[in-house]
């Protein structure tokens, strides 16, 4: 493995070419076959509803519990407690 890399600042006119070609030709599905996805994920939508109220509360309390469980079992590792 090698420290220093060989890599223009710039890239060069061929990737340029190369860049925008596969910017033409990217494939992209029909309008029909889009059109049948959207309406298939929207009639499979389970509608879980908005966010529960006190959403950041919540999730700052497992993080804390969580962590201080994890601190209680290093202590317990290194025999501190």
């Amino acid at each position: 493995m090698t420290d220093e890399l060989d890599v223009p600042a710039e890239p060069s006119a061929s990737d340029n070419e190369v860049a925008e070609r596969l910017g033409n030709e990217r494939p992209v599905p029909g309008a029909g076959f889009r059109g049948a996805l959207a309406r298939r994920l929207a009639a499979s939508d389970p509608g879980y509803g908005p966010r529960p109220q006190r959403l950041r509360l919540m999730v700052a309390a497992y993080v804390g519990a969580g962590s201080l469980l994890i601190a209680l079992g290093a202590l317990n590792a290194t025999g501190a407690l």
